[in-house]
């Protein structure tokens, strides 16, 4: 087949003129063209005007070979590049010893988020029935117990939108995108996998794919299903709280088991750490095991929130509304005075602000959307950019008592029943507490209250807001609206530790542990999270195979 790249077409064009264009751009005859299938479809809305669609486009004609040869060295139309997922090993591996006392026992997978769930699939997939320890409960029971927090301001502390099946990607925006580069996003085996477990064909072409919350749901489970049929095996309500590690006659630390909260030890060689971005708790254990971990930049902020229908105007003009264009979104960032910058991010169109936190006495927000994105708000984390040498000096887990500090401010400042502290952006840059809610109705649940926000976010915070808001207005017609609506705080942007590893993907100082995802710092999203974790689970096969005396080729880059 043939790759046609940079194909532009008019938003509203005609369904004939795809095939038009493909005719006119490689000159091959009407009736020669056998078929068009769209690999990749995006838009420019840097002109009002008229909004374009790009396309890229794979393209089946008869006599292809002659045709590239004529067309070889005309810009963007070449061969269709080979892009399909391919496992590691040119060879299967000999099967895993299941019997106990074995050299090698089944690799663990600690965390049930998009990391450690493809770790486990692929693991699955190549032979290795990893077992799955998740502190949570499956995802509908989980479900539940979010809903619990939301509609009754009852927290449960190991099942919520930070821990549970799915991890805490689970209740947000679904989004599939990412800026990383690197084979898997390539070769589209996260897309491809959900596909698979039921999410729509379009994830494969859109230029921005998301699913939503409900439909993840039913994908995690079909996914789970297929892991168990491969031999994989789930634990859920497992937390892991300790782990054993043995050190050599020459020094070198390997993981030798863990320990869960019931008391019961599980031997293992190899373990991913797939633990998502608030796992506190095992952070200070790692930390106390002498894994090495350090302190990572991360930001903090709020949710803010417009009406969907002004920010669609704002970015489609006359086409908003368009089918094709959905809900729009933005991105937008400021370099303060202060030397800090404001930046939006995860932002939620058509979406809802909703109850993230994960221990009893803090308040932490996040944005969550449908695969509709029908929701009357837009929201998006407004958050300033933190790093460890300025704002949590001295310790690697100084990250997280940062967090906790604001987190149980705003609490306090909520009313410390779960509800969000809330202001409005005018009241915010007149420097005054607000005393009511204006024309954007919250959608945060359990409620928000409305104060001062300056009495749960640093003052630095403060200032780069105040600076930054007016400077998006600008950008985005009304985005600096009096009414608009700033929750806070948003503290989970990122994980505030990186758990280092090496070039073969494990611990630095301890082998066998393999850290990944959003929890070890080497993620940000559900598709990198996920990449991450198909790239552990190749990196733990390559052990293993080595562990069992079997030649294993280099692992393909």
């Amino acid at each position: 087949m043939l790759r046609l790249n940079e194909v532009r077409l008019p938003l509203d064009h005609p369904e004939d003129a795809l095939r038009a264009a493909v005719l006119a751009r490689t000159g091959v005859p009407a009736d020669k063209l056998k078929r068009i299938e769209v690999f990749r479809r995006n838009w420019d809305a840097r002109s009002k005007a008229q909004i374009v669609l790009t396309y890229t486009l794979d393209v089946e004609v008869e006599g292809e070979e002659p045709l590239l040869q004529s067309l070889k060295g005309k810009p963007n139309i070449g061969p269709r590049p080979v892009v399909d997922y391919a496992f590691p090993f040119e060879t299967p591996l000999p099967p895993l010893p299941s019997s106990r006392g074995e050299k090698t026992k089944r690799p663990l997978v600690i965390g049930a988020g998009p990391c450690g769930l493809f770790a486990a699939l692929v693991l699955a997939q190549m032979g290795f029935r990893p077992i799955i320890l998740e502190r949570g409960k499956v995802v509908r029971e989980r479900t539940k117990d979010t809903w619990g927090l939301w509609r009754r301001s009852v927290l449960n502390p190991t099942s919520n939108v930070q821990f549970g099946e799915g991890g805490a990607g689970t209740f947000s925006d679904g989004k599939l995108y990412s800026g990383i580069k690197d084979r898997h996003c390539r070769d589209r085996k996260v897309l491809t996998e959900f596909v698979k477990a039921g999410a729509p064909d379009e994830i494969l072409y859109v230029g921005k794919p998301h699913i939503g919350t409900f439909r993840l749901v039913t994908m995690v489970e079909s996914m789970r299903a297929t892991i168990e049929a491969l031999g994989g095996e789930y634990r859920f309500q497992s937390k892991v709280i300790d782990f054993a590690i043995d050190t050599g006659a020459d020094g070198t630390r390997r993981i030798a088991g863990v320990k869960l909260e019931t008391g019961e030890e599980i031997e293992a060689t190899h373990v991913v750490l797939a633990l998502g971005h608030s796992a506190r708790d095992t952070f200070q254990v790692l930390h106390d095991r002498g894994v090495y971990l350090e302190a990572k930049p991360f930001s903090i902020g709020v949710r803010i929130e417009h009406p969907q229908s002004l920010i669609d105007k704002a970015r489609f003009g006359r086409f908003a509304g368009n089918k094709i264009l959905g809900a729009a979104d933005y991105k937008l960032v400021h370099h303060a005075k202060n030397g800090r910058s404001a930046y939006s991010f995860c932002m939620c169109p058509g979406g809802t602000v909703v109850a993230a936190a994960s221990e009893p006495d803090g308040v932490v927000t996040n944005g969550m959307s449908q695969y509709s994105r029908a929701e009357r708000n837009a929201n998006a984390g407004i958050v300033v950019g933190i790093t460890p040498e300025v704002d949590y000096p001295g310790h690697p887990l100084a990250g997280v008592e940062f967090q906790r500090r604001w987190e149980r401010l705003a609490f306090k400042a909520g009313g410390e029943n779960f509800k969000a502290p809330g202001q409005r952006v005018g009241d915010l840059l007149a420097g005054r507490a607000s005393k009511d809610l204006g024309s954007v109705v919250p959608s945060y649940k359990p409620g928000v209250t409305p104060t001062d926000l300056a009495t749960c976010l640093p003052d630095f915070v403060i200032d780069t807001f105040r600076e930054a808001l007016p400077q998006f207005g600008r950008q985005i017609d009304g985005f600096d609206m009096p009414d608009a609506l700033m929750t806070g705080v948003e503290t989970r942007t990122s994980s505030p530790v990186r758990i280092k590893r090496d070039a073969t993907f494990q611990s630095l100082n301890t082998r066998g542990l393999f850290p990944g995802g959003e929890g070890a710092g080497y993620a940000g999203g559900i598709l990198s999270a996920g990449v991450d974790g198909i790239r552990l689970a190749e990196a733990v096969a390559a052990d293993i195979a080595a562990s069992l005396g079997v030649q294993v080729p280099a692992l393909r880059d």
